[in-house]
């Protein structure tokens, strides 16, 4: 918002772009409450794209503050992604306008959107899921990463370019922002986002750890023994394992269909963790590329990577080692060890020769899911075997 005759006011326009189409609607001169009830359509190319939506406050009307020099402000964007969309359905929502500033984020209105995503063959739609994403040439001939960043900076300029001739015209800070270049610089605030993203999409998995712990407890004495009367049926007719799988996986999904989301996503504000950052992460994530700030601030936030980094590092170190005594059974690094684990290849050996296989699967999933009274506390003979193979830890300097 910027100031005219004293007061606050703002002139909004509204920026749009999907592939090589870029629209802008007109500027809606002094109002907090615009309405541009303007229609456009695109090409679809892949439902797998996305339509960016980017709202700006024009700065370069006569009678604004610093009218030549000043930059047109953001207001905001929503990016929809047209897989997320129904065919032939009108989606009429109000996306939250978000923006995020050196200070911290702010909400800066909303949006009314009217959205409708058609095709005109289901089959070819169906279809396009199982086409490349690139060209044949980007996979015979892939680009590094340093080509690829060289190659978007230089669309960029372009782009910025010829958008900036165009009528109405683009500042090129408008087409930086619905093009999210910087979005590669390091930020602590993100990198934290997307670690938790991480742990997010493991959720199952860690859930379902859960559920067999409760099992090898025997939590619940008839859900456990039910486990263990399906796992011996499986074991006894291997041939509905897979069967069994793949229905399991379509119940779930069955399951899951009322809960499915109605609208598409919009920002989140939870997502992107700006609600639990501090200043100085802000700050550091807007700070120029080389930086602008004195040697104090750079000396507390270069301590603080290395604290992160150190961390990273010890995690790398950890992952690396149990690498090398997995390598190591087999290398006579150290001898005994060697020896040992070769005389247990050779009598697993014989006993899988002699032993069906599903004796030896039914005594595992019994042993691993047995009562706590028959456990012990203490790590098991194979954990305490690998733990003692070698690494090439001793040879780091």
């Amino acid at each position: 918002m910027k100031s005219k005759n004293g007061r606050g006011t703002t002139d909004a326009y509204c920026v749009a772009k999907y592939g090589p189409k870029w629209v802008r609607t007109r500027t809606i001169v002094n109002s907090f409450a615009p309405k541009w009830n303007e229609q456009y359509t695109w090409d679809v190319y892949d439902p797998y794209t996305v339509i960016t939506i980017g709202v700006f406050d024009n700065c370069h009307l006569q009678g604004g503050s610093n009218a030549v020099d000043s930059q047109d402000r953001r207001i905001g964007k929503v990016r929809i992604r047209l897989s997320t969309l129904n065919a032939d359905w009108i989606y009429t929502l109000s996306y939250p306008l978000i923006v995020l500033e050196p200070n911290g984020v702010k909400k800066t209105g909303e949006i009314q959107l009217s959205v409708r995503f058609t095709c005109s063959s289901t089959w070819n739609l169906l279809q396009s899921y199982t086409q490349p994403l690139f060209p044949q040439m980007h996979y015979l001939l892939p680009l590094s990463v340093y080509q690829i960043e060289s190659l978007r900076h230089q669309a960029t300029h372009t782009l910025s370019s010829r958008l900036r001739r165009a009528e109405p015209p683009l500042q090129s800070e408008v087409v930086e922002y619905m093009l999210d270049v910087g979005s590669n610089v390091w930020s602590l605030r993100r990198g934290r986002a997307n670690l938790e993203r991480l742990l997010a999409a493991f959720n199952l998995l860690v859930e379902a750890w859960k559920w067999f712990d409760q099992i090898r407890k025997w939590k619940n004495p008839i859900l456990t023994m039910a486990v263990h009367f399906l796992y011996s049926m499986l074991i006894l007719f291997p041939d509905m394992m897979l069967p069994l799988v793949f229905l399991m996986c379509v119940v779930h999904g069955a399951s899951r269909y009322r809960k499915r989301p109605r609208h598409p996503p919009h920002m989140d504000t939870k997502l992107s963790l700006v609600e639990s950052v501090q200043s100085d992460d802000f700050d550091e994530e807007f700070d120029t590329f080389p930086t602008s700030k004195n040697e104090k601030v750079l000396k507390k936030r270069y301590d603080r990577l290395r604290s992160i980094a150190g961390r990273m590092m010890t995690i790398i170190g950890d992952l690396a080692t149990q690498a090398e005594r997995l390598n190591s059974m087999l290398s006579w690094r150290d001898p005994r060890a060697t020896s040992l684990f070769m005389a247990f290849c050779l009598i697993a050996c014989i006993a899988f020769y002699l032993v069906p296989w599903r004796l030896f699967a039914l005594g595992f999933g019994f042993f691993g899911m047995r009562h706590p009274r028959f456990r012990i506390s203490i790590p098991s003979m194979p954990q305490n075997f690998f733990k003692r193979l070698p690494a090439r830890t001793d040879s780091m300097i």
